[in-house]
């Protein structure tokens, strides 16, 4: 039984501690919660899911385990391959021209990639296209402004993304993975939101902290965003 509320925040809080030293534990532990939160809104099993940005594939085996047949959608070789080989039925594809017909899943998910991508908008509206209408749309991101927001280089990011680039060199001896107007950019709770409604077919649904307990809502760092594939509501 997965843990709920202010427990369940500090155990992947400690996991996330040791995400340098152990990263296949700690990805492996969000993958098993992120699945649990998709499976709130339905059960996965014998559902077609879409991994758009999965990485080596944690949360394509968390889904597999849960029944599902999920296909992963990777567009950087070196994190595909990172556990030493791509997991079965993996493409090398960007995610904003993913190789699949309209409609093709009942879930698409997206885990922390919305932060790493120029056109948060395309992205997003790339994964409205291949879900089904009445399907799920999971979409998480880090918010600039949280603790995690300038990713290896937080909490300096606070005092500017470049001040937090100049003393990581200064410590570790090498530039950080992730550079801002690079590879990461500075996303928005507010910003993301406006963006996904503006866009036809999908609706939202709900809007959650993802490692805060549920009644942290407006204390969301890290952001879960669930949408139903539909038509829009006028004015939404």
């Amino acid at each position: 039984m997965s843990q709920q509320g202010l427990a369940r925040s500090v155990r992947l809080f400690r996991l996330f501690l040791r995400e340098q030293t152990d990263p296949g534990l700690f990805y492996s532990a969000m993958a098993q919660d992120a699945v649990s939160q998709v499976a709130a809104y339905g059960d996965p099993a014998g559902k077609t899911v879409v991994d758009v940005g999965g990485g080596a594939g944690y949360f394509t085996t968390e889904f597999r385990a849960a029944g599902a047949h999920c296909y992963l959608f990777e567009p950087d070789r070196d994190e595909l391959l990172s556990n030493g080989a791509a997991p079965e039925a993996a493409v090398l594809a960007d995610g904003y021209w993913l190789p699949v017909r309209d409609g093709c899943a009942d879930i698409c998910f997206s885990s922390n990639v919305l932060e790493h991508v120029a056109d948060p908008i395309g992205l997003i509206g790339e994964m409205i296209r291949i879900t089904r209408p009445g399907g799920l749309i999971y979409l998480s991101f880090t918010n600039w402004y949280s603790p995690w927001g300038g990713h290896e280089m937080s909490p300096w990011h606070y005092l500017g993304s470049r001040f937090a680039e100049r003393r990581y060199r200064a410590r570790h001896g090498h530039a950080p993975k992730h550079y801002v107007g690079g590879n990461l950019y500075r996303i928005h709770i507010g910003q993301t939101l406006r963006m996904a409604q503006s866009l036809h077919g999908a609706q939202i649904v709900d809007a959650l902290p993802r490692y805060y307990p549920r009644w942290c809502r407006c204390c969301a760092g890290r952001r879960e965003w669930g949408t139903r594939r539909g038509r829009s509501r006028p004015g939404r």
